[in-house]
This record gives structure tokens, sequence and C-alpha cells, in this order.
């Protein structure tokens, strides 16, 4: 009962957080996460050509929370698709503590007639803390643009 109480306090700050931070986009993505199968996904904009993609994933027997930085954000030529890559931490409450790094490489497509993101992504997981691993999988990411 005590870890379930400290999961949904984690849920209701991270969300906070992603109204706080004024997230430019924010929804959902359906992948592995450690055994988790959902997150809340969001996208807050550092500049031009960097931004932060956060996700607070659930669904299995934890939480998870990733902050990835993408450095690297830019159009594929010739399509109306963007790509990008990045890495940061990743943090798994659970019956087992994680605590490591992940990186992430995707493509996305923002639709112009209605202000909706779709994306596909691929993360490798490295984790150090409790017991070393490697996990990776696949996301898909939807979201609605506020600006």
């Amino acid at each position: 009962m005590k870890k379930i109480k400290i999961l949904a306090i984690l849920i209701v700050l991270t969300i906070g957080s992603f109204t706080a931070l004024q997230a430019q986009e924010i929804g959902i993505r359906f992948g592995d996460f450690y055994g988790n199968n959902v997150a809340i996904d969001g996208v807050f904009a550092l500049g031009e050509f960097s931004r932060i993609h956060a996700d607070v994933s659930f669904g299995g027997n934890g939480l998870g929370i990733d902050a990835l930085w993408n450095p690297i954000y830019a159009d594929i030529p010739d399509t109306d698709l963007q790509w990008y890559a990045g890495f940061g931490p990743a943090l798994y409450l659970g019956d087992n503590f994680r605590f490591g790094a992940a990186g992430e490489v995707g493509a996305e497509y923002a639709f112009s007639d209605v202000p909706i993101t779709i994306g596909l992504d691929f993360r490798p997981y490295l984790f150090l803390v409790e017991e070393t691993e490697f996990r990776a999988g696949f996301g898909l990411n939807v979201r609605w643009r506020l600006n």
C-alpha cells in the first residue's frame, strides 16, 4: 500500500511538472519500458534544434521515469518527417530499483491540419544501479501539440 501511495504521488508530481514547464506537446507513448507498457509522454523545447523528451511509464510492476535530451532534432530531406536522437537518465521504481541511462533514435510526423504528432522510436537502456542490465525496445508516440 505504501508503494502505491508513493507511485501515485510521483505520477501527480510528474504531470504537474509537465504543466509547470509548459510542455509544447503532451500525449501517450506505447511500448516496452522495463515491463511497463504505456507512458505519459511530453516534449519541452530548449531552443530551435534541441528539446527534452520525458516519459513517466506505468502499467507493469512499477513506475519508470525517463528525461532524454534530444540535441539532434532535424528534418528528413524530401519528406514531412523529422528525426531525433538523444540520451539521458532512466529510473525505475518498483520491486526492483533501477537507475541508468537511456538513448533514443526516432522519427515523427506532425499533422498540419490537426495539432497531433505521431512518432516511432527505438530506446536502448543500460541500467547500472541495483543490477547491471541492458534492455531495448520500440515505442509509438501520439502527442497533442499545445502551441
